[in-house]
């Protein structure tokens, strides 16, 4: 797990930890659960998602009706990440583009990347799938798992070190 996963209180943790139960992690719950709320919108051109106080005091993600669903999730939680780690820097919030860049710096963004990988694809939960997928003769593991996971193939690559 990453730097950013052990900086999580352990309450937070085990928050997460209940919605990484089966591939893909229930992310729309675990937002709800967060007390974030998730919208679909149309953003302007290069913007993914932007995570905003909300007028109840919470806060909502926004994410690109147009982006393709795997690419959906990840914003979702990337900025669920930005949510756990930055919330005291949000203020009128952080949108992010497809090169995951924003008002924050460079090194925060990668926070939130890594951050977001732990909560998509939960390093024992990708550990038995690669496990099965092997035994099974699966051809493209990386492609089967991206699947699995419903998250890029990119993201699976750097997730399981390829």
């Amino acid at each position: 797990m990453s730097p950013e996963w052990n900086r999580l209180t352990p309450a937070v943790r085990v928050q997460i930890e209940a919605f990484q139960d089966a591939p893909p992690v229930r992310l729309p719950e675990l937002a709800r659960a967060l007390g974030v709320s998730v919208k679909a919108s149309t953003l302007g051109p290069g913007i993914s998602g932007e995570i905003r106080p909300a007028d109840d005091g919470g806060f909502v993600i926004r994410i690109n009706r147009h982006d393709p669903p795997k690419r959906q999730r990840f914003t979702v939680a990337h900025e669920l990440a930005h949510f756990l780690l930055h919330s005291d820097e949000i203020g009128n919030g952080i949108e992010d583009d497809v090169l995951y860049r924003s008002s924050l710096s460079d090194r925060r963004e990668q926070q939130a990347n890594r951050l977001a990988a732990d909560i998509l694809m939960p390093g024992d939960l990708v550990a038995e799938a690669r496990e099965a997928a092997e035994e099974k003769g699966v051809g493209d593991v990386v492609l089967y798992l991206a699947d699995l996971f419903a998250v890029s193939e990119a993201a699976m690559r750097i997730k399981i070190g390829q």
